[in-house]
This record gives C-alpha cells, structure tokens and sequence, in this order.
C-alpha cells in the first residue's frame, strides 16, 4: 500500500467511481457517506468506514470529497463533525462537487487559519466519466496544492486543468454547465422531432452525431433515450441546483444571461412533473408529456 492517507465523501453515483479508481491504485482510503449501504462495496474492497467527515479529516492527509449540494458541502466541511474539525495542518481538502464559487472561497480562508490548503475542482463527464476515469477536472486554489494533486486528479480523469485561484474552478464549471443546459434541450427536442417524423432514432443519432451538430450529449446520451433508459448518470434536480448558481453569480456580475433563464425554465418543469431525479436525458419525457407524446 502507498503511504499517503486519502479521505473520501461522497460515494454517489459518481464519487463511487471515482474512489474506487484511489482504492485500485493501491491508497488507504478512510471513506464516510451519509447512506452507508452506498459505500458497502467500497469497504468490501477495503476502504475503512467512518462515523462522520471529521473522523474522515483526523485519519487523511489528503481529503476528497463529491456531494449533492451547497447547503452538503457547507455541513460536510464547517459543521459540528466536519472537515475542518478533524484535518491536521499540513492537510489538502479537495471539493469536486458542483457548487457556489463564493463557498469555495470561504472554505480556502477557513482552511487556511488552519494550516489547512484547499482546492476546489468540480468535474464534468457524468457517470460514464467517473467510470472510465476520462472526467475533466477543473481546479482553483494554490498553483502549489493543485500540482501535488495532480497524480490522484489523473486516475480519475484526462481532461485536466488549473483555473487560477480559489473558486476559480467552480466559475469554471459554470461555464460547462451554462454550455450544457441549452445543448441539452436541443438534444431532447431534436429527437422528439426524428421521432414524430417516423424516423429510425438510432440512425439519426449516427448521422447527425458525426456531423457539425455533434456533441457529448447527443452521442452519450442520445442512445440511452432510444433504449428509455432515463436512470441518472446526473440528476435533473442536480442540474437545477447548478443553473441557480450560475444565474445568481451572473446577478452578481451584473450580466445577462437570458438563454440559461429560459432553460432553467423548462428544467424547473421537469420538477412539476416528478422527473427531477432522472437523468438529464429525461428532459425528453419531459418534452414528449408537454407535447402529449406517450414514449
């Protein structure tokens, strides 16, 4: 075994994967979840269970963690039992999860009265990403922090890159999910259209996939709608949850984004209809029910 020490919460749909690409590698792995039947496998194939994020800090020298939300990663980090009450100076906390730039900034302060370093480097690729271990990472904070990391953001990822300081990857990350959210609506409306038409959906998806319309979404996503499989590799809600920040740091900055105001809209309506924790490829059944469609 290595003789780092590597923390990890959060074994979702996509934390899971990418702990077990570490626990592979060879690290010990102090792992803790808020459900603990979702790490089960992990601690099966030998990471050590813990009670909470602090028990996590005190046993790591490095500390990863992927939640749901803001709210999740404030609790997971400056709660009574968190992070910051467990990690020794010298520690490194890494926070991929997709959330508020400013959070991440005030994380990197309160870190740092501690001795503590702080990075934080949300991901895009969804479960296929975290599987393959072919996610993007995007990282701010320490150029210092951020290169002693690098070797564990590569096991987990190809498309790898420093932003510049705290909150940087976070602002980062809202640029991909601004470009993905209108991408993904005309992903869904585009094959409703084919579909209305009589046309053969995988053939559409094979033509148009490989061609100027081409794009991750179309060419991940796009088959599993053919097959309806709408299982979450990430949720709507979550989506939901990242268009909010990014329209409310756009507030902030005083710009305009009306594209994302009016996707928010249409994701907000797979909420009314109980689809918010599909997958983002459930926007579809979303569309066909608008359009009085039975898929």
């Amino acid at each position: 075994m290595m003789e780092k020490k590597i923390g990890w919460i959060g074994t979702g749909v996509m934390g899971k994967s990418m702990c077990s690409h570490l626990l592979d590698a060879g690290y010990s792995i102090s792992v803790y979840n808020r459900t603990k039947s979702k790490a089960d496998e992990l601690v099966e194939n030998g990471a050590i269970w813990c009670p909470n994020p602090k028990e996590v800090a005190k046993k790591s020298d490095m500390i990863f963690t992927i939640v749901g939300f803001p709210k999740d990663v404030r609790e997971v980090y400056l709660g009574e039992n968190g992070i910051l009450k467990g990690a020794q100076k010298g520690a490194i906390i890494i926070d991929m999860t997709t959330s508020e730039p400013s959070l991440a900034q005030e994380i990197y302060e309160q870190a740092k009265i501690k001795g503590i370093t702080s990075v934080d480097a949300p991901v895009s690729g969804g479960d296929v990403g975290a599987k393959q271990g072919t996610l993007a990472i995007m990282a701010g904070g320490d150029k210092e922090a951020y290169d002693k990391i690098l070797p564990f953001f590569q096991l987990m990822g190809k498309n790898i890159a420093y932003m510049g300081k705290a909150g940087a990857g976070q602002h980062t990350k809202m640029s991909n999910q601004i470009l993905i959210a209108s991408t993904m609506i005309g992903v869904v409306e585009s094959l409703l259209y084919a579909y209305k038409a009589g046309n053969d959906l995988e053939e559409v998806i094979n033509v148009i996939g490989k061609g100027a319309a081409g794009c991750w979404s179309i060419n991940n996503l796009g088959p599993r709608i053919v097959k309806n499989n709408f299982d979450p590799g990430f949720f709507i809600k979550h989506f939901i949850k990242d268009m909010g920040i990014a329209l409310k740091e756009a507030k902030a900055m005083k710009l305009a984004l009306p594209g994302l105001a009016l996707a928010y809209q249409f994701y907000i309506s797979a909420t009314a209809l109980d689809y918010e924790n599909l997958g983002t490829q459930g926007l579809y059944k979303v569309l066909a029910k608008m359009n009085g469609i039975s898929i």
